[in-house]
């Protein structure tokens, strides 16, 4: 694919920094973004059957993605509170779940995608509060794309991670993008999220959103980038 725009934003739950559970302002927030391809972190409620906090038709119909199928419960949008929104022209020809070693339950999803444009695979995470066990999940991921057929990947999420330098290691062969401090969305100082191409793409473009309803939306801010084929 081509000069398009990928993002991620870690929604908490839609619960705002006033307290309040919105997910109207979640979707308006995502819709101005414009991406072709959203993936979100903490889109699943944490416990009991982790039901989510976003109706896929609310999606469709206020931002015109479609959720990439993967949750295999029934009632979650995706899987360890991981879920990934396409656009109306992406097929999605496979998915895969990718279990993440830790001290919590995390994990991975993994989609091969196939738009106007051309195939990629996209990797959505939300990686640990250690970097200890980041560098192990990092790895996982690394090992799991290894095993599959080689084509242009995106690996992107909350990677939790303070250094700009350290902790990344897994992802030496990848362009490791932090648009922007994303983190605290109140007084942003920490770029936690970010999106790791591979080097068939080239970066046009990056930067944080932050708006009058991402400042309150969540405790981090979305980031976004517009990628094109090298």
């Amino acid at each position: 694919m081509k000069d398009f725009r990928i993002a991620t934003w870690n929604i908490r739950k839609c619960v705002g920094l006033d307290r309040r559970r919105d997910p109207a302002r979640v979707l308006s927030a995502i819709a101005h973004l414009g991406a072709d391809i959203v993936a979100l972190q903490e889109a699943d409620r944490r416990l009991g059957a982790r039901p989510a906090t976003l109706d896929p038709d609310q999606i469709e119909g206020e931002t015109g993605l479609r959720v990439v199928p993967i949750d295999d419960s029934g009632v979650s949008l995706g899987w360890h509170g991981n879920a990934l929104l396409t656009a109306a022209h992406i097929t999605v020809e496979a998915t895969e779940q990718i279990d993440l070693p830790g001290l919590e339950p995390r994990g991975a999803i993994l989609a091969d995608l196939h738009g106007r444009h051309g195939q990629i695979t996209v990797v959505a995470t939300h990686l640990g509060l250690t970097r200890r066990f980041r560098r192990r999940q990092l790895q996982a991921i690394t090992r799991a794309l290894a095993a599959r057929p080689a084509r242009p990947t995106i690996i992107l999420g909350d990677f939790n991670e303070w250094s700009k330098d350290r902790g990344l290691e897994a992802l030496a062969r990848f362009n490791v993008h932090a648009p922007g401090r994303s983190f605290h969305a109140a007084r942003p100082i920490a770029a936690l999220d970010r999106i790791a191409a591979c080097p068939a793409f080239e970066l046009r473009d990056a930067g944080v959103s932050e708006t009058r309803v991402t400042r309150v939306a969540s405790d981090h801010l979305p980031v976004w980038a517009d990628l094109t084929a090298a």
